[in-house]
């Protein structure tokens, strides 16, 4: 049999703040109802969700989550960001709901993916499809801060220990080398500000913030750390 559809049914605390949330990334209702039980069934063009209330439940201890592939994983993040910008006047980093940006994952073989938490504190799980893309090319020289930050990304990003990870760039940043790429400097710099967000402290956040804006970069350097700066103001945004 071909054209099979898996819908992942997924907890929550209230229906009505999944609505909301998924509103504004561009989702409708499908289906509600509120007896026998509460759920919700959510649609943004091939991608399906459905949630069930529990009463008294805890979305920091959900262990609810799924996995999208999409042929355009970039489009998908800019377009749920553009969504959260228009609702809540700012990209979420921080709290639940958040979101995570688009990151190569080395527990999935380079393949770039981002991560949203919902209301629910059910993550999905979002990757660019292997079967739409070629498979990444392995870097011809991977330095120090690549490793680095490929580790930290897997610790806060797949695993949600964000704690951890800092703890990683944190070492890294203190030991600077003349050899460190300076675009992946000024990656690692804003995604450290992206953790202190997460871990509710702002001034370290403005301090990776200031420090990536002086790192020097050329012509080409600033081309290719384009997507970094990005995030960096969207980061300042949520600090205001």
């Amino acid at each position: 049999m071909t054209n099979e559809v898996t819908v992942p049914l997924l907890p929550c605390a209230s229906i009505d703040d999944i609505v909301t949330f998924y509103g504004a990334l561009g989702f409708s209702t499908t289906y509600q109802q509120r007896k026998p039980y509460a759920c919700v069934g959510l649609k943004r063009e091939d991608l399906n969700l459905q949630f069930f209330e529990i009463a008294g439940f805890d979305p920091e201890q959900s262990y609810g989550s799924c996995i999208v592939l999409t042929p355009d994983i970039a489009g998908l993040h800019r377009a749920f960001a553009a969504g959260m910008r228009a609702a809540y006047g700012k990209v979420l980093v921080s709290g639940m709901p958040r979101m995570t940006r688009p990151r190569p994952r080395k527990n999935a073989d380079g393949v770039r993916g981002f991560s949203i938490v919902d209301p629910g504190g059910n993550w999905i799980r979002v990757f660019q499809n292997p079967a739409a893309t070629p498979a990444p090319a392995p870097p011809s020289s991977e330095g120090r801060l690549t490793k680095v930050l490929a580790t930290a990304t897997v610790l806060a990003d797949s695993k949600g220990d964000a704690r951890q990870a800092a703890r990683i760039l944190d070492s890294a940043l203190a030991r600077p080398r003349a050899d460190d790429d300076p675009v992946t400097h000024v990656e690692v710099l804003v995604y450290r500000a992206e953790l202190a967000m997460v871990l509710n402290d702002p001034r370290t956040a403005t301090d990776m913030l200031t420090r990536a804006e002086h790192i020097a970069l050329d012509a080409d350097q600033t081309s290719r750390a384009a997507p970094a700066f990005e995030a960096a103001a969207d980061l300042a945004a949520a600090l205001r």
